[in-house]
């Protein structure tokens, strides 16, 4: 039986929605493993997503290549970032519901100890 994979996102985050319930910007999805965009473009594929930003001012996170794509893509240029943001918004289906079928549960606190 294979080990449960552990990942690590901010105390601050909202909890796992369930599928196909609206994203939250939990981060388990891009933190358990990149996405195809991320594949494509990033050449990542193991691992948390680099471009994962943790966004504290909303307590969330977001998607590097959605929010600064320019800093993860130095080739795309200023005029076509509008473009990019669209085809990127479509091609991950965002704003399309949860699709992470994976289950999420925070680490619990050491018990107390009595020293």
């Amino acid at each position: 039986m294979a080990q449960p994979q552990r990942i690590w996102l901010q105390r601050e985050s909202p909890a796992k929605p369930e599928p196909g319930a609206p994203c939250n910007g939990c981060g388990v999805c891009c933190a358990a493993a990149p996405c195809p965009l991320s594949h494509l473009l990033l050449l990542h594929r193991h691992g948390p997503c680099p471009a994962l930003q943790w966004q504290a001012a909303e307590a969330r996170y977001g998607c590097g290549l959605l929010l600064a794509p320019r800093h993860y893509l130095r080739w795309l240029p200023a005029a076509a970032e509008p473009l990019f943001h669209r085809l990127a918004r479509r091609y991950l289906a965002i704003g399309h519901g949860c699709d992470a079928y994976v289950e999420a549960q925070p680490e619990h606190a050491a018990e107390p100890r009595d020293d």
